[in-house]
């Protein structure tokens, strides 16, 4: 009987310490759970240079890649600014993609959030964030062509400053708030890969040649931008 207790108190012993462990495993399991797609690169541009439809035709594009993988379930936004034009006001890029923390397919952080992102708290080079050739993937979780392959489409339109914001002078940085794909004209754009020139910033290197699709090829682009789940 003695024996028959001290068996029972044993059992009860461990599935009390299996119970204080389950919460402890199911966090461990939380924790290294996949992350959801919450940024990509998009994996192809509308095909009319800059003219992606301005931000409300560049969403939609978006989110219908985004749907194409299954993450149709989230608001998608493109990262892009627009400048103020026909008494509308210029649109941060920043302001339009919500929160974060942003995740790329494979589950890899981006960026905690718009501070991170933006290296608000470092200097003009901006490198708070974890935005390289390596996480700058596709919906699909693709790589994107970067300098020194065949051909570098590393220019990302953006139309942004550094810091995500438009830019407030005359100059045309977004091709029209993008809804222009004429030969003249220019677009900011930045580099996913973090090389090329003087300025390897991934939202603000240089302008584009021009609008149309063949300008931005010229310069290592494809009229790729980013998307961000905004929610």
């Amino acid at each position: 009987m003695k024996q028959y207790a001290i068996a029972v108190s044993l059992l009860l012993g461990a599935s009390a310490a299996m119970a204080a462990d389950a919460p402890a495993a199911a966090q461990e399991a939380k924790k290294d759970a996949p992350k959801p797609l919450s940024f990509f690169v998009t994996s192809e541009g509308l095909g009319k240079g800059a003219d992606l439809g301005g931000l409300q035709g560049a969403d939609a594009h978006c989110q219908k890649l985004a749907e194409t993988v299954g993450a149709g379930n989230k608001t998608w936004h493109a990262y892009l600014s627009t400048q103020a034009a026909d008494g509308k006001p210029a649109v941060n890029a920043r302001d339009r993609i919500g929160n974060g923390p942003w995740y790329n397919a494979k589950g890899a952080t981006v960026a905690k959030d718009v501070a991170d992102l933006h290296g608000d708290a470092l200097d003009a080079a901006r490198l708070g964030n974890n935005l390289s050739r390596t996480t700058a993937t596709t919906e699909k979780g693709e790589p994107i062509k970067g300098a020194g392959d065949k051909p570098n489409q590393h220019d990302i339109l953006t139309g942004s400053q550094l810091d995500g914001r438009a830019f407030a002078d005359a100059a045309d940085h977004t091709c029209g708030n993008f809804t222009s794909s004429a030969a003249t004209g220019s677009a900011q754009v930045g580099h996913f890969d973090r090389t090329g020139g003087g300025n390897t910033s991934w939202n603000s290197a240089h302008h584009s040649k021009g609008c149309a699709q063949e300008s931005l090829v010229s310069t290592g682009g494809a009229g790729l931008f980013y998307c961000f789940a905004t929610n």
